[in-house]
C-alpha cells in the first residue's frame, strides 16, 4: 500500500487554534462520518449532513486529494454552461471540517463522496487523522430500506466495534453476505486497532426509500446525541418529520393496495416486536403481500409522488 500520507493535508494551524495540543488517546472530539454514494435510503446521512453543517460555521481542518481516489466517469460532478462558456464547476470534495454543537462543543465531521479507489489507503488515512486529532469517538448513520410500516416507531440496526457501544439494541438481522463499502472497512479497521467506532443504519419503509424521509433522518440525530453527548439541535428537524409522515400518509390513503401493504407490515413489525428473540425482522408467522406485490405497489407509489 502506498503512503496514505500522500492522498491528505492537514491544516496544522487551524488544528492548533481549535484543538490544540494532542492530549492521551481519545479524550479528544468526536468524528462523525458521512459519505454519499453507497446505500442511504430516505436521505438519512445527506439530511443530517446537511443539518450539521448549516448550524455552524465550518473550518476546513483535512482535505483528500480525490483525484486518487474517484472515479469520475461513473461519479460526474456538474458543470454549469452558460451562453457560449462553462461558468462553473461543481468540484467534488472529500474533507473533515470542525464543527460546533448548539452548546459550542467542536466536534468532526467527515463528509464527500464515498471513494471509488485505494480505500484501504483512504481508510488507513483517516485512522491516520484519527490517532493524529486524539479523536475520542467514530460514529455514522444512514439509512437502509426495509419491509416496515411508516406507522410504527423508528428501527435501526446497531453496528460498533464493541459490544458496549450497541448497548441493548435488539438484532434485526442474522448473518448475512452485503456489498462493502468504504464507510464499513473504516469502521471494520478501527476495530482491528481497538478504537471505538458505532454506526446507526435507520430502517426507512422501502415505499418512501428513494425520496428524502425526515422521520428517519430525525431517528439517526437522535441516536447520535446519545452517543456522542453533542447537542446537535435535532428538534429543528422535527417540524420537516411531521410534514413528511403526514404526506406518506396522505399517499397511502389514497391507494387501497398501499393500505394492504401497509396492514401486513404492520402485523410482521408487531410479530417481531413480540418476539424479540428472532434474528430477522422476517416473522414467519406474519401474512405479507409477495414480492411481486411488494415491488407493483412500490413502483406505483414513486410514480405518483413524480407525477406530483
Amino acid at each position: 500500500m502506498l503512503d496514505p500520507r500522500g492522498i491528505y493535508e492537514i491544516d496544522e494551524q487551524a488544528v492548533a487554534e481549535l484543538l490544540g495540543a494532542p492530549g492521551e488517546r481519545g479524550t479528544g472530539p468526536v468524528l462523525v462520518h458521512v459519505l454519499h454514494g453507497f446505500i442511504d435510503a430516505g436521505g438519512v446521512g445527506e439530511v443530517v449532513r446537511e443539518h450539521l453543517l448549516e448550524r455552524s460555521e465550518p473550518r476546513r481542518l483535512v482535505t483528500f486529494d480525490v483525484d486518487q481516489l474517484l472515479d469520475y466517469r461513473s461519479k460526474r460532478a456538474s458543470m454549469t454552461f452558460e451562453s457560449s462558456r462553462w461558468t462553473a464547476y461543481d468540484e467534488p470534495t472529500l474533507a473533515i471540517d470542525h464543527l460546533r454543537d448548539a452548546e459550542g462543543t467542536g466536534y468532526l465531521l467527515l463528509h464527500g463522496p464515498e471513494p471509488d479507489l485505494q480505500w484501504e489507503r483512504f481508510v488507513a488515512a483517516v485512522q491516520d487523522v484519527v490517532r493524529q486529532l486524539g479523536v475520542s469517538l467514530v460514529a455514522t448513520v444512514h439509512g437502509v430500506p426495509m419491509a416496515v410500516p411508516h406507522t410504527r416507531p423508528s428501527t435501526l440496526t446497531v453496528h460498533a466495534t464493541r459490544g458496549e457501544l450497541v448497548g441493548s439494541h435488539p438484532s434485526w438481522f442474522g448473518k448475512a453476505e452485503v456489498p462493502a463499502s468504504a464507510a464499513a472497512l473504516l469502521e471494520y479497521r478501527l476495530g482491528q486497532a481497538g478504537h471505538d467506532a458505532v454506526g446507526y443504519a435507520v430502517h426507512v419503509p422501502h415505499y418512501a426509500a428513494q425520496t428524502a424521509y425526515p422521520p428517519a433522518a430525525l431517528h439517526a440525530l437522535r441516536m447520535l446525541q446519545g452517543a456522542t453527548g453533542l447537542e446537535l439541535a435535532s428538534e429543528d428537524l422535527e417540524p420537516a418529520a411531521r410534514e413528511a409522515a403526514e404526506e406518506v400518509a396522505r399517499q397511502v390513503g389514497e391507494s387501497d393496495e398501499l393500505r394492504a401493504l401497509v396492514r401486513g407490515l404492520e402485523q410482521q413489525y408487531d410479530a417481531f416486536a413480540r418476539s424479540l428473540g428472532a434474528t430477522s425482522l422476517l416473522a414467519d408467522d406474519a401474512p405479507l403481500p409477495t414480492a411481486d406485490e411488494l415491488g407493483a405497489e412500490f413502483e406505483r407509489f414513486l410514480a405518483q409522488r413524480s407525477d406530483d
